[in-house]
């Protein structure tokens, strides 16, 4: 008998990625078939993102191209979109199913109870308190692996409608985070990206209460594992104790992706932020004192209301002194139920795509620079997987190698490599 065919599309960030990664795993012990999400197949789950109206856009797209390519399969949509916009998703004929972020963990059971009524389960998750646990996860990728360790935000900062479509903060059982990457790290994957929507705030609710520094601890005993790989950071996090701890970890990467936002204080305040640039600086040197060779990456918003000239320009100079190895610039767009969305003096277009481009040539020029500085250093690279006639890698600060090789017996080693040159926004080097 043939096995049933499933396929995914995901949409995010590196949360949504590890859910669809632990949906698969649900599908397959089922005995179905995970299939590319171009080709034909019985379900397709779409895992959708909200962050931006820009992901809203690109979401529907995706819900539209499915039933283009396959009128009878049943059609999944869930993610923070779904979580947000149900009532919205209901006019769209095409939908079978509408699970909320709370529900992912039971899809394959909703899927088979599906007859012709179109399911929809999406729980209130602002009153939501457990942290849902997918249970054993198995990883495809050789090299590394994302483990979600946190969910949801209590920060509400003005501007973000995430607290709305992933509740209140939760914190998995330290546990299973152990329980995983032991297993994980018994298959060979030698990296863990350890994520959440708003990871230091891992353990706060618990009682006791837990730390992030305390889980990483632990996790850096995991015999097999080689690297540590944080994702999003808040700013407020990078204290001296916070700083010194992971500095002991020889297993923590050098890479720090720390949210700024704004380098302005008056709008950092109408954003809710938390925090001052003199305080985010702060950490930057404390992080650059134990960590000489770090690169430092952020979020960027530009035209959120009422950012003046003067406002924008301190950001840019603020930006500028920092040096941030990649920016990653958002222009605002207003996100319906947040207090951003309702404030005076909002941007137009055209503004926002000037102050976007200014910020973006600023980073490649940081980055252009900073790759530059590489050449003829030797760095240590935990090869990917091949490309053409090269192989490619990161190094523990995530800049990305490449090497020839004319075979894949590189592939998930560690090596020493020498920088020969920058192609684009890569290094080139040599073993």
């Amino acid at each position: 008998m043939n096995k049933k065919r499933v396929a995914f599309y995901t949409l995010g960030c590196k949360v949504n990625q590890y859910e669809t990664n632990a949906m698969k795993q649900k599908f397959l012990e089922k005995d179905y078939e995970i299939v590319d999400f171009e080709k034909k197949a019985d379900v397709y789950v779409v895992n959708t993102c909200t962050v931006t109206n820009m992901s809203d856009r690109k979401s529907r797209q995706i819900i539209r191209r499915v039933k283009e390519q396959n009128k009878s399969g049943i059609l999944v949509v869930t993610g923070c979109y779904a979580q947000v916009a149900k009532e919205e998703l209901e006019t769209i004929e095409d939908i079978d199913i509408v699970l909320g972020n709370q529900e992912k963990k039971d899809i394959v059971t909703y899927v088979e109870k599906k007859q012709k009524e179109k399911i929809k389960k999406v729980s209130d998750i602002l009153y939501e308190r457990s942290f849902a646990e997918f249970g054993t996860t198995t990883y495809s990728d050789k090299t590394r692996a994302v483990i979600k360790v946190q969910d949801g935000c209590d920060r509400f900062c003005s501007y973000c409608i995430i607290p709305y479509a992933r509740g209140r903060i939760r914190s998995r059982k330290k546990e299973e985070v152990i329980a995983e990457i032991t297993q994980i790290a018994q298959k060979g994957i030698k990296e863990v990206v350890i994520t959440g929507i708003h990871l230091a705030s891992y353990g706060r609710e618990c009682n006791p209460k837990l730390s992030l520094l305390e889980l990483l601890k632990q996790i850096n005993e995991i015999p097999g594992i080689q690297r540590i790989r944080l994702g999003s950071l808040e700013p407020t996090l990078m204290t001296k104790e916070f700083i010194e701890g992971i500095a002991k970890l020889e297993k923590v990467c050098d890479h720090f992706h720390l949210s700024l936002q704004s380098g302005c204080n008056a709008t950092l305040e109408r954003m809710n932020r938390r925090y001052t640039i003199e305080e985010f600086e702060d950490g930057i040197k404390l992080i650059r004192k134990h960590y000489p060779n770090a690169s430092l990456t952020t979020d960027v918003i530009v035209g959120f209301p009422g950012e003046t000239e003067e406002e924008f320009k301190e950001t840019y100079e603020f930006l500028k002194r920092i040096k941030f190895y990649k920016m990653h610039v958002f222009k605002y767009s207003p996100r319906k139920g947040t207090k951003a969305a309702i404030m005076p003096n909002q941007i137009v277009g055209e503004i926002k795509e000037g102050r976007s481009k200014k910020l973006i040539e600023l980073s490649n020029k940081n980055q252009e620079g900073q790759n530059k500085t590489y050449i003829g250093k030797e760095v240590e690279v935990l090869f990917e997987e091949p490309e053409g006639q090269y192989i490619k890698g990161h190094t523990s600060n995530y800049m990305m190698v490449y090497v020839k090789a004319e075979d894949n017996e590189l592939e998930n080693t560690m090596q020493k490599v020498t920088i020969t040159e920058v192609i684009r926004d890569n290094l080139m080097g040599e073993l």
